[in-house]
C-alpha cells in the first residue's frame, strides 16, 4: 500500500473517532451504537491535543448510557487526559451521580490525581459539593454492618467489628491530600458544603490536617491552616458548628500564626465571629448525616457480581420487583426480607437520604414498602452470577495505517456500507467546548477542569487578591508544559 493509502487510512479512523466524540458530547446513543458496532476499536480513541476520550466527554456531560456503552466496547475506563484527569474526575466535578455509579461499577480507580492539582476524584466531589457522588466513591471502603457509624464516633469498642473492614484504608482517601496540603474536607469547608463536610466527619475525615507551603499553589490563608481556618474563610456557619462539634481545635494557629477567629476577621466574616470566639458549652451533638448509606457496599457487590441490567421480566415470572414492575427479583432486604431488582436496589442506596427520619440504625435506608431500617441486601438463591465480558486494556489513538483492507476493522471505507445511513453527518470541533471553568466566584474560582491548551494551569487554591504572585517553582511547571506541548 502506498502511502498515500496509508493517510487515508488514518485519517479515515481520525474522523470517524471525532464523529463518536461529538456523539459522545451530545448524548446521541443511536449514532454511538452505530459507530461502536462498525469498530468498538474507535471506544479507545482520544483527540489530538487535548487527549480527551469519547468517555471523558460523555462522563462531564452526564450520559451515562453513552458511558456504559464505551465501557462494554473495550475502553480504559482509567484513561487519561493531558492533564491526567479520567473520566471518574470530569464526573464528580460535575456532580453526574449516575455516571459515577457505573464507574464505580466497573471498578475505576479513585485513587489516581490529577497531574497538575494532585486532586483525586474525591476532592472534585467535595471542591462542587456533590454528597452523591462521595457516598459512591467510598462504596467499597463503609461496610453494610449496623454500627459502622458507632464505631467510627468511638462509640462502639468490639473488636471483631472493627476486623470488618479497612478503616486505615478509609481514612487515607479520605484525607488523601492535593496539592499544598489540602483535603477533601478543607475544600467542603472553604465553599461551604455542609452535607458533604458531614458526610466526609462521619466517614472519618480528619479535623486536624493542616496543609503545608510546597511552593505549587497559592496558599492565600496561610499553611498550617486546619479545616475549620479554610470554614471561617468562607463563612460558612454551619461547617464551623460541625468542625467544633467533632473537635476541631479553635486556637489552632497556621503558619500565619492566626487562628480561625482572626482568619474569619481578615476576610470580613463578621456573622461568624460568635461562633469562633467562645468554646461551647458541653459538646454540640450532631445528628448522622441523612448521606451515609450502609447498604451500598453489599448491593455493589452483587451488582458486580449478578449485573444490574437484565432482561425484562420473563413470562414465567409471576413476582416482578414492586417498584419498577419491569425486572425480576434478585436481592433481599436483610430484615425485612421484601425482594427487589437489583437496579432499583442501587437507586435507593445512591440516592435515598432520610436515614434521619426512620428509626434505626445511622446509616441505614427504609424500606419503600414497609419503613423498615436496611443495612444490607442479600442475593436471592435464584440470582446466578454472570460471565465476565472479555475487556481489552490497548489503546488507540488512530487505527493503524496500512492495514490489511479485508480483515483491517479501520472505518476507512465506512462510506461503502450500508449501515452509514445511520450515522449524522456534523462538524466536530477539537477543542473542549463541554469543559469550561468551574466558577467565576471569588471563593469558586478554582480551575480543576480540562480547557483547551492556551488556559492557565490549574490549582485547588486560586488567587483572590490582586498582589498575589505565583511561586518560581509553579512557573516553571507552566514553561516546562509550554515547552512540551
Amino acid at each position: 500500500m502506498g502511502i498515500l493509502g496509508m493517510m487515508g487510512d488514518s485519517f479515515g479512523c481520525s474522523a470517524t473517532g471525532e464523529r463518536l466524540v461529538s456523539a459522545a458530547r451530545d448524548g446521541d446513543i443511536q449514532e454511538a451504537r452505530a459507530l461502536l458496532e462498525l469498530n468498538p476499536r474507535l471506544a479507545r480513541y482520544s483527540t489530538f491535543g487535548i487527549r480527551n476520550s469519547p468517555l471523558h466527554y460523555s462522563a462531564a456531560k452526564g450520559h451515562h448510557e453513552i458511558v456504559s456503552l464505551l465501557i462494554e466496547s473495550g475502553v480504559d475506563i482509567n484513561l487519561r487526559n493531558c492533564r491526567g484527569q479520567t473520566a471518574l474526575m470530569q464526573a464528580c466535578l460535575y456532580g453526574h451521580w449516575k455516571v459515577v455509579q457505573i464507574l464505580v461499577l466497573f471498578k475505576a480507580n479513585i485513587h489516581k490525581k490529577d497531574c497538575f492539582s494532585g486532586a483525586s476524584a474525591i476532592h472534585f466531589a467535595a471542591l462542587k459539593g456533590h454528597t452523591r457522588c462521595i457516598r459512591l466513591l467510598v462504596a467499597d471502603y463503609v461496610p453494610s454492618m449496623p454500627n459502622f457509624w458507632n464505631i467510627m464516633h468511638g462509640l462502639s469498642t468490639e473488636e471483631r467489628n472493627k476486623e470488618a473492614y479497612d478503616a486505615g484504608t478509609l481514612r487515607r482517601l479520605l484525607n488523601g491530600k492535593s496539592d499544598g496540603g489540602v483535603t477533601p474536607l478543607h475544600l467542603a469547608a472553604l465553599h461551604g458544603h455542609a452535607e458533604s463536610l458531614q458526610l466526609l466527619l462521619d466517614l472519618g475525615a480528619s479535623v486536624s490536617e493542616v496543609t503545608v507551603n510546597d511552593g505549587s499553589t497559592i496558599d492565600l490563608i496561610g499553611s498550617g491552616s486546619t479545616p475549620l481556618h479554610y470554614a471561617a474563610c468562607g463563612g460558612s456557619a454551619v461547617c464551623c458548628q460541625l468542625l467544633i462539634a467533632a473537635g476541631a481545635n479553635m486556637a489552632a494557629e497556621n503558619a500565619n500564626g492566626l487562628t480561625p477567629l482572626m482568619v474569619a476577621r481578615s476576610w470580613h466574616k463578621t456573622s461568624i465571629e460568635s461562633i469562633l470566639s467562645k468554646q461551647p458549652e458541653g459538646r454540640l451533638r450532631i445528628l448522622p448525616s441523612p448521606y451515609l448509606s450502609l447498604p451500598l457496599m453489599s448491593i455493589v457487590k452483587i451488582a458486580r457480581e449478578c449485573g444490574w441490567r437484565k432482561t425484562s421480566v420473563s413470562s414465567t415470572c409471576h413476582d416482578p420487583c414492586v417498584i419498577c414492575l419491569e425486572m425480576e427479583c434478585t436481592v433481599a432486604a436483610e430484615g425485612c426480607g421484601h425482594e427487589f431488582c437489583t437496579k432499583c436496589a442501587l437507586y435507593l442506596c445512591s440516592t435515598t437520604s432520610s436515614s434521619t427520619s426512620i428509626r434505626g440504625v445511622p446509616g441505614s435506608i427504609s424500606c419503600p414498602l414497609c419503613r423498615q431500617a436496611i443495612v444490607s441486601f442479600m442475593k436471592l438463591t435464584s440470582t446466578t452470577p454472570i460471565k465476565e465480558l472479555p475487556w481489552t486494556s490497548s489503546s488507540l489513538a488512530l487505527c493503524a495505517a496500512g492495514a490489511s483492507t479485508t480483515g483491517s476493522k479501520c472505518p476507512s471505507s465506512l462510506h461503502r456500507r450500508s449501515d452509514m445511513n445511520r450515522l449524522r453527518s456534523s462538524s466536530v470541533h477539537l477543542g473542549c467546548s463541554s469543559f469550561r471553568s468551574i466558577g467565576s466566584g471569588k471563593l469558586s474560582s478554582i480551575k480543576l477542569n480540562c480547557g483547551g491548551l492556551d488556559e492557565t494551569m490549574p490549582c485547588l487554591v486560586s488567587c483572590l487578591r490582586p498582589d498575589a504572585r505565583r511561586s518560581s517553582s509553579y512557573r516553571e511547571r507552566i514553561s516546562r508544559y509550554s515547552e512540551f506541548s
